[in-house]
């Protein structure tokens, strides 16, 4: 079972201050423990990649127009190449929540849309939509948008707003996308409980930066 959950972990690293040490033990970690993933910051792509590049199991993920959503679609569209060429085969993408908000639907769609065609057989995009900042009436939209819009998952958080991942709010998520998507829970998932929890709940991927505390079964105080 603990190489069950470890496989669904996308191990997590975006804070501003992090240190190339710091990198390197984390795609260390995903090495030893067989994470799904490791997820960081884009300038971090390439030392991941050249890192994990004997260790196939372990993916590159990086995020996109991050943590606001609220860069041009132009911008995600380069950063999203930029990190595909660097070595990212996951790319997690903030809508523009304003955008939503305004029910701008055809914008929102074709922002996502931009992200998945740039990553089109190079990378899966998971697109985060912030479940903390939306009504239930926009959770579902957003999601809507995103399997319209070709995306792989639906990802509740950045971590770095005013919440995270809810049981609630993934049960919402995996209604409305069906079977079939990518449901990601990310944002204070601490615990192996937690984690199951999620996975539950439906959840197919968990994005932390408590992997090692989820797998040993210990509770982290990690924010992400």
């Amino acid at each position: 079972m603990t190489q069950n959950v470890a496989r669904m972990i996308d191990h997590t690293l975006l804070k501003p201050d992090a240190t190339e040490a710091e990198i390197v033990k984390l795609v260390n970690e995903a090495k030893q423990y067989l994470f799904a993933s490791v997820c960081i910051n884009p300038a971090w792509v390439k030392t991941a990649a050249d890192l994990l590049v004997d260790t196939p199991d372990v993916k590159v993920c990086t995020v996109i127009g991050f943590p606001l959503g609220a860069t041009t679609t132009e911008t995600k569209v380069f950063e999203t190449k930029n990190a595909i060429e660097n070595g990212a085969t996951e790319v997690d993408m903030v809508v523009n929540i304003g955008a939503l908000k305004d029910k701008r639907d055809d914008f929102v769609e074709q922002d996502i849309r931009a992200v998945v065609e740039a990553a089109k057989g190079k990378a899966l995009t998971k697109v985060i939509i912030e479940t903390c900042l939306l009504s239930e009436e926009e959770k579902i939209r957003a999601c809507e948008l995103a399997v319209k819009a070709g995306a792989d998952f639906v990802k509740t958080s950045t971590g770095f707003s005013t919440g995270g991942a809810t049981v609630a709010d993934i049960q919402l998520m995996r209604k409305t996308v069906g079977p079939n998507l990518g449901v990601k829970a990310s944002g204070g998932v601490r615990s192996r409980e937690d984690a199951l929890a999620m996975i539950d709940a439906g959840a197919t991927r968990i994005g932390a930066s408590a992997g090692i505390s989820i797998v040993k079964g210990e509770t982290s105080t990690a924010n992400y």
